[in-house]
């Protein structure tokens, strides 16, 4: 795999792969001291446009612990507030000698674009409203594990997870969507039209995907609740009449909370809205798994990097 800019660019079998090699980088981090040599000599950039804790630290540490050298590229005090073009800045970073570019942009479509302007491989941490493959790789990896299931197509055949909130402006959405769907998941949407992509077709056209604007008619039947923050930074117009009656449609409060069946899982990509889309702590839900996904976000973007700068398997094992 030379880039990872979509889910769709994997497919099924690409997922299985990922998630495979996961559960070595796992075992990695385990360790009393996890590192492994695989990519020594190799530098990985992180080119964030955007604000991010969560995915630019999972990155760097995933890097460092395969014993890639690491660039971090700082908009604020960079050569872009003096007029430098995006294709600039790649092409000058690009000439240091970068192996890979793991890149977030407000603007869809930017990792392609990226892609055409060196020979690095580009990873993509999130562009616009659009995709970002690797959270719905870590969330793949969280439900596998958590349900102690084997890697494999179809592993998630049976589930319904139901993916709650602001789907409109949720690149996290999409991804996960196509990622669950591909393992064989039924996906229940619940939001309000308002919060709805304008055209929904080619997700519920393949039949495993369902649109409802209820969370209590689906909270009790569902095996995995992942709800998503309301990214009010991306909104140009009021959607929602106040943040106070979402949170009583759409929010997981302690009484739909108490509604979820034994062994279902509660996830969030982070960072979440408390009092929004979380009322309840996510501490006192018995399933909740927010604070692993953080934790297999680490293993997950090793597998990753070490998949598209081809590491060799030996140095994973030693």
């Amino acid at each position: 795999m030379k880039h990872l800019r979509s889910i769709d660019e994997l497919g099924a079998d690409g997922i299985v792969r990922i998630l495979e090699l996961s559960a070595h980088m796992a075992e990695v981090n385990r360790r009393s001291v996890p590192k492994v040599p695989a990519l020594v000599g190799r530098t990985v950039v992180s080119l964030f446009f955007e604000d991010s804790t969560r995915t630019r630290i999972s990155f760097e540490t995933a890097a460092r612990r395969l014993s890639a050298d690491t660039m971090t590229f700082s908009v604020s005090t960079s050569s872009v507030n003096k007029g430098e073009s995006l294709r600039d800045t790649v092409e000058t970073v690009s000439a240091m000698g970068v192996a890979v570019f793991v890149v977030r942009h407000k603007t869809s479509g930017v990792p392609w674009q990226i892609s055409q302007w060196t020979d690095a491989s580009v990873i993509n941490a999130g562009d616009g409203w659009h995709q970002h493959p690797t959270q719905a790789l870590l969330d793949c990896h969280t439900i596998v594990t958590e349900r102690g299931l084997t890697p494999a197509v179809g592993c998630l055949a049976g589930l319904r997870i139901a993916i709650v909130g602001d789907v409109k402006h949720s690149r996290v959405a999409r991804s996960c969507t196509e990622a669950f769907t591909a393992l064989g998941a039924r996906v229940v949407i619940v939001a309000p039209a308002t919060l709805l992509p304008p055209d929904s077709s080619p997700w519920t056209d393949g039949g495993n995907v369902e649109i409802v604007d209820d969370l209590d008619e689906v909270i009790g039947g569902v095996d995995v609740v992942y709800m998503l923050r309301m990214q009010r930074e991306r909104m140009a117009e009021a959607l929602v009449p106040n943040l106070g009656e979402y949170s009583t449609r759409f929010g997981l409060d302690r009484r739909r909370a108490g509604k979820l069946r034994d062994g279902a899982l509660v996830m969030h990509p982070g960072p979440m809205n408390r009092g929004v889309e979380m009322v309840v702590d996510p501490l006192e839900v018995p399933g909740s798994v927010v604070t692993t996904q953080v934790t297999n976000g680490v293993s997950v973007r090793m597998a990753v990097l070490f998949d598209v700068l081809g590491g060799s398997e030996t140095e994973v094992s030693r």
